[in-house]
């Protein structure tokens, strides 16, 4: 499936990437052998616990939200960490309103970030994982 959602004039680039880890945690996940993307696979207490307590449970569940909410369509890892830092996980993303969700981030941050025409780029991604594009279509 083509995604259009990134043309959208003037939405914050929802597919972009940008590194969500430290420096010191990509450390010791390398040193653990363990793929950031492979993070899901665990809880957050399994993954405090291998890093010997040196990565939080609450920010091993950060990061494992973030993980899960960059392997929806469309959506990079830039997003998903300002949608997870903000309390959202990949259920809220797909179905909480897209400017509840894109309020909070804004509110988080403290200054509109995600505009109008983000939250429109953001509803039709929504539309898209739903699945209820093509039916809209038709």
């Amino acid at each position: 499936m083509t995604n259009n959602i990134r043309s959208l004039p003037g939405a914050f680039p929802l597919h972009q990437d940008k590194t969500y880890i430290s420096e010191s945690e990509w450390v010791i996940w390398k040193l653990l052998c363990r793929p950031i993307e492979n993070l899901p696979q665990n809880t957050p207490q399994e993954l405090c616990e291998a890093t010997g307590g040196q990565i939080s449970e609450a920010r091993c569940d950060e990061l494992i939200r973030i993980a899960n909410i960059a392997t929806l369509t469309g959506i990079g890892t830039w997003i998903a960490r300002l949608l997870a830092e903000t309390g959202y996980d990949v259920n809220d993303v797909c179905d909480k309103p897209a400017n509840v969700l894109l309020d909070g981030v804004n509110k988080r941050l403290g200054y509109n970030l995600c505009n109008d025409a983000t939250i429109r780029a953001f509803e039709k991604l929504q539309l898209q994982w739903r699945g209820e594009e093509k039916a809209e279509q038709s």
